[in-house]
């Protein structure tokens, strides 16, 4: 039977004032460490948060978002091929990973990571949020942290314990058809999208996101208003040039 963690599982963005034990973070992170990893190579780095001061310069970069600056701890994920250059010239070897596929290694090897992390985080009891502006504010971040080349943030998570559990909505998800394909990739027609979205576009949360910004659909509150695409062309830019000048050369 699958753990009913899984199925019940929450984000957590309000957090109580008890602070995290220093030793159960970094049992925390040598078990994340355990996850699956390209080639054994670790390419990641976590950089901790706790200095108050700290979390101020790091929270204009990620929109002043309240867990930033609320949680005891806040975890910036990095993919990180310095620590990996440097084994190699320091072994006689010539470094040979600026470049996409490298790139892509190191942000499955860092996702993988955090998700581990994560996981292992909730299930001692701790509450954790992911940030999706961590690509957004790269530069500025890596700046903050003091980020090397060859070094990228790419996700921050905020983790504490929970201040009311039960006071945090369980996110929605779209039914198993919607995402599992047996075989081959079997495409969606019109009729079958309607279906799988009309759960979600049901809920009266959605139902008032869409209200309030003035749209007809949900679908349109994503393409207008949370994921524009003027938007997505800005932070993509600001990304691949921060790729580049971190050393990653794209195109190659």
């Amino acid at each position: 039977m699958v753990n009913s963690y899984f199925k019940n599982r929450k984000t957590i963005r309000k957090y109580s004032s008890q602070q995290v034990d220093g030793e159960l973070l970094k049992q925390l992170i040598e078990v994340a460490a355990e996850a699956p990893t390209t080639g054994g190579m670790q390419l990641y780095s976590v950089v901790v948060t706790r200095d108050e001061e700290m979390k101020k310069r790091l929270a204009p970069h990620h929109f002043f978002q309240k867990m930033v600056s609320e949680a005891p701890v806040v975890l910036t994920f990095c993919a990180d091929f310095n620590r990996m250059d440097k084994w190699c010239e320091a072994s006689g070897a010539v470094p040979c990973y600026g470049n996409f596929q490298s790139f892509l290694s190191a942000m499955l090897d860092v996702t993988v990571f955090a998700q581990q992390f994560n996981t292992a985080a909730e299930m001692a009891g701790l509450g954790c949020c992911y940030i999706g502006t961590t690509t957004y504010n790269a530069p500025q971040i890596a700046e903050v942290l003091n980020l090397p080349s060859m070094v990228l943030p790419v996700v921050t998570l905020t983790v504490g314990y929970p201040a009311d559990p039960k006071s945090e909505p369980k996110a929605e998800r779209l039914p198993i058809d919607a995402i599992m394909h047996e075989e081959t990739y079997h495409d969606y027609d019109e009729e079958r999208i309607h279906a799988i979205y009309a759960e979600k576009e049901a809920l009266e949360v959605n139902k008032g996101y869409v209200a309030e910004n003035g749209k007809k659909t949900l679908a349109q509150v994503f393409t207008d208003v949370r994921y524009p695409k003027a938007n997505n062309e800005t932070f993509s830019k600001i990304f691949v040039d921060f790729m580049q000048s971190q050393g990653f050369k794209i195109p190659f």
